[in-house]
């Protein structure tokens, strides 16, 4: 594990209280409550709450949810006017081209770029790419930049310019929160892309699989205006059945001849029955979002 860098300890934070951390023999202690942040041996700075803290919510009921002037729940097309060229990249595991296509461009030298849930860190050649510096945090991940809890994110306010999050926000506890805690890390402007789980297989570990509305309210309560929300056409529900459940650790492309039948017949199915019925709400896009094994967003924060 690199050591973090001084422009990332400058915006790191103490989970519990806020106050800023200094450099330590052992890792790091807070400022402020003066609690303890060692170094795991794998050399990664722990910034998990050292003890349990109340985050405090309030809801207003009775509100209606808004999708948002020209919000199109369809497949994510690619971005018209990309800010930055990929074409040299593969397409890192869990990621598509199309959402990609959004990461925004580096504003300065010293710009910064939070993978939340990082895992083995795999989407940092994407960070870096952008002219970003990476900063991965994941649970227990080793390669991440540091461990920290999604719901008690250790950075100051204001201090990303992008923020990722593949295939994570349906393993946490409490997704309202999460949200906020992004949205209160995220520059003014800034941008907030991932995907979230939803036909898939049950996940060990996992609390909340989302539909479209579900990801949108929490989006919308976190503070975000979401841009994009696309439920993924080439994951659908019956291939992550076959992949995650039925045939696990099959070579993908058997698994996608053994499903091709049934995934045709689905499709002419839904087609022949938009042409009997004439209801518009029998169409491609509808098909493709009553299937999908999860959905992809692009929001941002306004200012």
């Amino acid at each position: 594990m690199a050591a973090i860098s001084g422009n990332v300890w400058n915006v790191l934070g103490c989970s519990y209280c806020g106050a800023g951390l200094a450099k330590t023999g052992s890792g790091a202690e807070c400022t402020g409550c003066g609690l303890e942040y060692p170094h795991t041996d794998s050399g990664a700075l722990d910034l998990r709450l050292r003890q349990p803290r109340k985050y405090e919510l309030s809801f207003e009921l009775g509100t209606s949810l808004s999708p948002g002037a020209g919000l199109q729940i369809e497949p994510l097309r690619p971005n018209s006017k990309p800010e930055v060229d990929f074409s040299a990249l593969g397409v890192p595991f869990r990621m598509t081209k199309e959402l990609m296509s959004y990461i925004p461009k580096a504003r300065t030298a010293d710009s910064l770029m939070l993978d939340v849930g990082c895992g083995s860190a795999v989407h940092r050649g994407l960070g870096e790419g952008a002219g970003f510096e990476w900063v991965g945090i994941d649970y227990s991940a080793s390669e991440a930049t540091a461990l920290a809890d999604a719901h008690a994110l250790p950075f100051k306010d204001g201090t990303f310019e992008c923020i990722l999050s593949v295939a994570m926000l349906h393993l946490v506890r409490y997704p309202f929160v999460v949200m906020r805690e992004a949205f209160r890390v995220l520059k003014p402007g800034g941008t907030f892309l991932g995907t979230v789980a939803f036909l898939e297989p049950f996940h060990e570990g996992g609390f909340y699989h989302n539909t479209h509305l579900g990801i949108l309210n929490s989006l919308q309560f976190g503070g975000f205006t979401v841009e994009k929300l696309a439920p993924s056409e080439d994951w659908s529900g019956l291939r992550a059945q076959a992949a995650m459940a039925l045939f696990p650790k099959m070579p993908r492309p058997m698994i996608r001849s053994i499903v091709y039948p049934v995934h045709l017949l689905h499709r002419l199915w839904w087609k022949a029955g938009g042409l009997i019925t004439g209801n518009p709400n029998v169409n491609e896009n509808v098909r493709i979002r009553n299937s999908t094994a999860g959905f992809s967003f692009v929001a941002t924060k306004p200012g």
